[in-house]
């Protein structure tokens, strides 16, 4: 079921916004939607995995807090200045802390949790060829996910819905929430890893 989460400490202007949620969700494309709609710059999360997190992953190994640490400082470099008028960045997000550390970088920022089941997850990482992440570390990453429910500016959405109408569902939160999109929609994609 979709829902905005409202919370007193929502920012008035969003500036960006995390697509998150585990791997098979849809993050890129949802992401990659809203960020033409916004006339805002992409950045693909996965890009910015250092070269021996990417070896795991490949390698079928979850990684661990460490792994993701720099990760996550490359992203909140990324989000503490918003560039073309804001920023859209894919990004698992897992854990409360991880989410915490993006919004101490951008504190108007909000996330758009994509939400599915385990079964459907598999299935979509299964059938994406030439992705480095390997289908056996879904598992991990449901038993990493903490639920951003009840957090600060997040919308749920069912990720099961298609994908325009899940990125139309995005764009009008944000503009609910105060952003002003910009009327370019051919902004660059910068960190595309596929």
């Amino acid at each position: 079921m979709d829902s905005a989460i409202p919370n007193k400490s929502q920012p008035r202007s969003l500036s960006a916004i995390v697509v998150m949620g585990v791997s098979g969700c849809g993050k890129s494309s949802v992401a990659e939607a809203c960020a033409r709609s916004l006339g805002w710059t992409l950045h693909e999360g996965d890009a910015y995995h250092s070269p021996a997190s990417i070896a795991k992953m490949r390698a079928g190994i979850p990684l661990d807090d460490a792994d993701r640490a720099g990760w996550l400082d490359r992203l909140a470099g990324l989000l503490s200045n918003p560039a073309n008028g804001g920023v859209v960045l894919t990004c698992s997000a897992l854990r409360r802390r991880y989410r915490d550390r993006l919004r101490a970088a951008c504190p108007a920022l909000g996330f758009v949790f994509l939400e599915l089941d385990y079964d459907a997850a598999l299935a979509r990482v299964q059938a994406r060829p030439g992705h480095f992440f390997s289908p056996t570390l879904v598992a991990d990453q449901f038993a990493t996910l903490e639920s951003p429910r009840g957090e600060p500016a997040v919308l749920a959405l069912d990720a099961l819905r298609p994908v325009a109408d899940l990125a139309a569902s995005a764009v009008e939160w944000v503009g609910v929430s105060g952003a002003h999109p910009a009327t370019n929609p051919t902004l660059p994609v910068l960190g595309d890893a596929e």
